[in-house]
């Protein structure tokens, strides 16, 4: 009788313990639990925060948190502001046309989406011409999907975002985990 207690409580446990390693609970990394980086931009009305989506639009956010880290967008103004729809900084000519030295392929996931919140990298009629330039919607912006790179949302200060106006700087632009 205890023999076959033990044998019943011996396959349970094997049952769990194959049950947690198919739901990747036990074993090998099958389970995500690596958190994206936040962009932190200090601007003169307060700070905004966004997750930048680093699986899902890799060239873009690669391309972004390299300029931050140089500093490149410390001090760049954003130059166009469009209430209700986007506010865009990132031109180190401040009038729209300039950009970094590089330019990135246009890289959609159409998991993203152009939703209040959204970051979006900016470009020219080249689909593949986004540098240094991006956009934070401050609407929804569906029309621009599938047209534009989406590589963040924001997840603090959406009401800096929206009392932004053309012209305010970006004080610091910075990388990290919160």
């Amino acid at each position: 009788m205890k023999q076959q207690i033990l044998i019943k409580n011996v396959l349970v446990l094997f049952i769990v313990v194959l049950f947690s390693i198919a739901a990747g609970c036990i074993g090998g990394k099958t389970v995500d639990t690596e958190k994206n980086r936040i962009a932190t931009i200090v601007t003169e009305k307060g700070t905004i925060k966004f997750e930048l989506y680093e699986k899902e639009a890799p060239i873009t956010t690669k391309n972004f948190i390299e300029l931050a880290q140089k500093g490149f967008y410390d001090g760049l103004t954003f130059h166009r502001v469009v209430p209700g729809f986007v506010i865009q900084g990132g031109d180190p000519k401040g009038d729209g046309m300039g950009g970094s030295e590089k330019t990135i392929p246009l890289e959609i996931n159409a998991k993203l989406s152009h939703i209040k919140g959204a970051v979006g990298m900016a470009r020219s009629q080249d689909r593949n011409s986004a540098s240094s330039q991006f956009y934070i919607c401050l609407g929804d912006a569906k029309f621009l999907d599938n047209d534009y790179a989406v590589f963040g949302q924001v997840i603090a200060g959406q009401d800096i975002a929206e009392k932004i106006t053309k012209g305010d700087k970006m004080i610091k632009v910075t990388i990290g985990s919160e």
